[in-house]
C-alpha cells in the first residue's frame, strides 16, 4: 500500500471536516473550505489517480457515465420527495429531536439577499463539484475497502461486502446528521454505483445530486436543504 493513496483519500476529507467545525457557518467560510479541499485533493491525489480513483470506470465508459447521471438524479428524488410527507418529515429522528433540517427559508447565510450571488455560486461549486468527489474518495473508494482490510488498496473496490457496506452507509448517514435518512439512501446508491460501475460514477452520481439539490434550492428559495 503507498501512503499516498491513502492521503489522497483522507486529507481533503480531513480538511473539508476541520474547516466546517473551526469556522463559521457563513457562505465565505464555505467558499474557504471549498478552495483549502480542492487545494489538497490537487496536492494529494496522483496524477494517474492512484488507487484510490482505479478503476475510475468500470466498464464502458459512457454507460459508468449514465449510470452515474441516473443515480444522481435518483438520489435527488429521494432526497426530496419524501419532505412533503408529513409522517416522514415530523417523525424522522430530526423532527423527533426538534433539530430542525437547516435554515428556515430567507434566513439561509447562501440566500443571495444576504451574501450576494457570486458566493451563492460558489456554494453550488463547491458542493456539486468539490465535495462530492471529496467524500467520494473518501466513503466509497477508501472507507469501504478500509473496513474490509487494513491494507485497503489490495481490496479488489468491485467487491462486495455487507459489513462493510452497511458500516459504510451508516457513517455517511451520521455525517449528514439532519437527514439520517436520506443520508442512508443517499450512502446506499453511491456504495452500489461504485461497486457496480467504479468510483468514478459514483463521483459522477454524487456532483449531479448535489448540482440538481442545489438548482432546487436556488430556484425554489428552500433553503432548508442547504
Amino acid at each position: 500500500m503507498k501512503p499516498s493513496d491513502t492521503l489522497a483519500a483522507v486529507v481533503p476529507y480531513a480538511v473539508w471536516m476541520v474547516l466546517m467545525f473551526a469556522l463559521p457557518g457563513t457562505a465565505a467560510s464555505y467558499a474557504i473550505r471549498s478552495a483549502c479541499a480542492l487545494v489538497a485533493l490537487a496536492v494529494f491525489l496522483p496524477k494517474d489517480g492512484g488507487r484510490v480513483a482505479r478503476p475510475f470506470f468500470s466498464g464502458r465508459a459512457w454507460a459508468s457515465l449514465a449510470w452515474g447521471l441516473a443515480a444522481g438524479l435518483l438520489v435527488t428524488v429521494l432526497w426530496i420527495a419524501p419532505e412533503s410527507i408529513p409522517a416522514y418529515r415530523d417523525f424522522s429522528l430530526v423532527g423527533f429531536l426538534g433539530l430542525g433540517g437547516g435554515a428556515a427559508a430567507g434566513a439561509s447565510p447562501y440566500d443571495p439577499a444576504v451574501c450576494g450571488w457570486p458566493l451563492t455560486a460558489v456554494r453550488l461549486a463547491g458542493s456539486a463539484f468539490v465535495i462530492a468527489a471529496v467524500e467520494e474518495l473518501f466513503f466509497r473508494s477508501f472507507l469501504y475497502r478500509w473496513l474490509q482490510k487494513s491494507d485497503w488498496t489490495k481490496v479488489d473496490p468491485g467487491k462486495f461486502d455487507l459489513s462493510a457496506f452497511l458500516w459504510m452507509i451508516g457513517l455517511f448517514s451520521l455525517e449528514h446528521h439532519t437527514r439520517l435518512a436520506a443520508g442512508a439512501m443517499a450512502g446506499a446508491v453511491y456504495g452500489f454505483v461504485a461497486i457496480r460501475r467504479g468510483i468514478g460514477s459514483a463521483i459522477v452520481a454524487h456532483m449531479t445530486t448535489n448540482f440538481a439539490l442545489g438548482v432546487w434550492v436556488v430556484a425554489t428559495r428552500d433553503w432548508n436543504f442547504w
